[in-house]
């Protein structure tokens, strides 16, 4: 089984605005309410690719109600941890520049943490933990780690999708996947990119310090997967960008959920590639048949040993 953990989920609330005046009156041109938080992508974009996977986390109020509906219609099974403060909303303003405004995040108690880390308890030998997104403020300073040290302990895999402290602690644990992009790589190791020739070095430093796999993710400049079979580079795909939101976390969930099947780190990075782009060229989280339509199109070329 793939488990996704969601520490700090959302309802992503995108408004379009047309020349966009601040300090007056503006109408929105449309609105759109979506559940958000980077686990629960994840398990909606694994959903749509027929692989079975359940979501964790913490919801609580109205809006934890409106993210659990909303993902019993897409028929992903889920055992959210139930919390009293309301789950968080995050603002996502499109006008002539995208701007965010994200919520703080609910408090979390001792209680919750304990439901959590029994449902996580549970996994097995062979099962796949997706640790995604930030952590509520009011978690404890090295959370992920007590979570993965839970899943380590019952043979487990895990992949780990943060950036910063969190990302650097989790490498010693060997994680499965980890997936920065190429800036948060550059600030993880204190240095600066000029080309993807630079960038080959230090995605090298995460297999040294742990990780099996690592993708770095490029924007318009496609990706790079580094296994310890080499590195390997994907094509960029052309169509118009709608979205940023999610193509990080459906790459993720392309990526595990082709290597969950077959253990093959190049072929899941294809699927990675497809999901991402597909995600990144609609207006919600990607859907199946347009997925498949780009896993066509995905080349990768091996650039180094």
């Amino acid at each position: 089984m793939i488990y996704t953990v969601t520490l700090n989920p959302s309802i992503d609330y995108i408004v379009h605005v047309d020349d966009l005046k601040i300090g007056e009156v503006n109408r929105m041109k449309k609105d759109l309410k979506l559940p958000g938080g980077k686990g629960i992508n994840v398990s909606r974009i694994l959903k749509r690719i027929a692989v079975e996977n359940k979501a964790l986390g913490f919801l609580g109020g109205f809006t934890g109600n409106f993210i659990v509906d909303w993902l019993k219609q897409e028929n992903i099974s889920q055992r959210f941890t139930k919390i009293e403060d309301d789950t968080r909303i995050n603002i996502k303003l499109k006008a002539e520049s995208e701007t965010e405004i994200n919520g703080l995040g609910p408090a979390i108690t001792p209680t919750d943490i304990a439901d959590l880390k029994a449902q996580l308890s549970k996994v097995e030998k062979g099962d796949i933990v997706v640790l995604s997104g930030s952590a509520p403020a009011s978690l404890p300073n090295g959370f992920y780690q007590e979570l993965i040290q839970l899943v380590k302990a019952n043979q487990a895999e895990f992949v780990i999708d943060t950036t910063g402290q969190d990302l650097m602690n989790a490498l010693v644990n060997e994680p499965l996947l980890v997936k920065p992009n190429n800036h948060e790589l550059a600030e993880a190791y204190q240095t600066t990119f000029n080309s993807i020739a630079d960038i080959v070095p230090y995605g090298k430093k995460l297999l040294t310090a742990g990780a099996k796999n690592a993708i770095i993710s490029m924007a318009g400049d496609g990706a790079l997967l580094f296994t310890n079979d080499g590195v390997y580079q994907s094509n960029v795909l052309k169509r118009p960008l709608k979205n940023s939101v999610g193509a990080g976390d459906s790459m993720i969930a392309g990526f595990i959920g082709e290597y969950s099947q077959n253990k093959d780190a190049v072929a899941a990075f294809k699927w990675g590639v497809a999901c991402g782009s597909a995600t990144a060229f609609s207006d919600d989280l990607a859907q199946a048949p347009f997925i498949k339509e780009l896993l066509a199109e995905v080349i990768v070329e091996k650039i180094a040993d």
